[in-house]
């Protein structure tokens, strides 16, 4: 697994409202360094698959018409699957949006 850090806390605010079951993530920046000392270059670094619930959906729509509750919520710190999120880009800013069911697990 790759070394990350996490970027430095700043408030954010995205236009970027995700619907149905839906969330936007925004990845941990990997390290530069490895824990030898050795310098890595963009190319041979790994994309985390870790990172920060920016903005959730409404819900998935159930069969009798309701809004099915999302078990995340913004701020949450979660590891999700490699292939599931699509690459979002607003100005400098890059962002994940999947769907619920791509997180796998909640890192408390």
């Amino acid at each position: 697994m790759a070394a990350t850090k996490t970027k430095k806390a700043t408030k954010k605010s995205t236009n970027l409202q995700p619907i149905g079951d839906r969330i936007v993530v925004e990845r941990e920046e990997s390290l530069d360094t490895t824990a030898g000392g050795i310098l890595l270059p963009e190319s041979a670094k790994d994309k985390p698959s870790r990172g920060t619930v920016i903005a959730v959906g409404n819900g998935r729509l159930l069969k009798d018409g309701t809004r099915g509750e999302l078990q995340l919520k913004p701020g949450d710190h979660v590891l999700f699957t490699s292939y599931g999120p699509d690459e979002i880009k607003l100005g400098d800013d890059e962002f994940l949006l999947m769907r619920e069911d791509d997180v796998l697990a909640v890192i408390e």
